[in-house]
């Protein structure tokens, strides 16, 4: 089932995400509507408090050149063990401030340790778009968005945007 996607502002955002506890069937849907809200947006990573969900989940897939079969990941719990000192900066976006973008300068490459949808704990190296993406949902685990990397006036300037926006949607809704 595709979600609504929550824009900033929105106070829940900012909130730091409770850790889920035993999987159940309803975690593994909530796993499975992530996913199909963000092919849908599209995207290429989406967290729960993205929906409105204050729990650590997110999904990814950076994997998007034609014809290459998609390669989804569902983490419940997920948390940076190791990061390298080399860097990347990645002109980052978020289906929660759409249309715009900022270049963050991230660690290059991670170690990331999570629960599969088994229930198995799992541990991967990421690099390139993939640490990026999964720093950057792990970052609105933690209630902090791309936008907390960049300067305050050019951020100030997109949450103007976000709020007019959200005004805009709100008037068309109410229409």
């Amino acid at each position: 089932m595709i979600r609504p996607i929550l824009i900033h502002p929105d106070p829940r955002l900012k909130k730091a995400c409770a850790a889920v506890g035993d999987l159940s069937d309803a975690l593994r849907q909530l796993g499975d509507d992530m996913l199909e809200t963000m092919y849908d947006a599209p995207g290429v990573g989406l967290a729960a408090p993205q929906i409105g969900i204050l729990s650590r989940v997110i999904v990814l897939d950076c994997d998007k050149e034609e014809g290459v079969p998609p390669k989804p990941v569902v983490m419940f719990n997920p948390e940076v063990m190791a990061s390298s000192e080399d860097t990347n900066v990645y002109e980052e976006g978020c289906l929660s401030i759409p249309d715009q973008f900022a270049e963050v300068t991230r660690p290059k490459e991670v170690e990331v340790r999570w629960i599969d949808r088994d229930g198995k704990e799992q541990t991967a190296g990421f690099d390139g778009l993939w640490a990026t993406c999964v720093q950057h949902e792990i970052d609105h685990l933690d209630g902090k968005l791309f936008i907390d990397h960049i300067g305050a006036l050019k951020r100030q300037m997109i949450t103007r945007k976000m709020q007019k926006l959200k005004r805009e949607l709100a008037r068309k809704k109410d229409a």
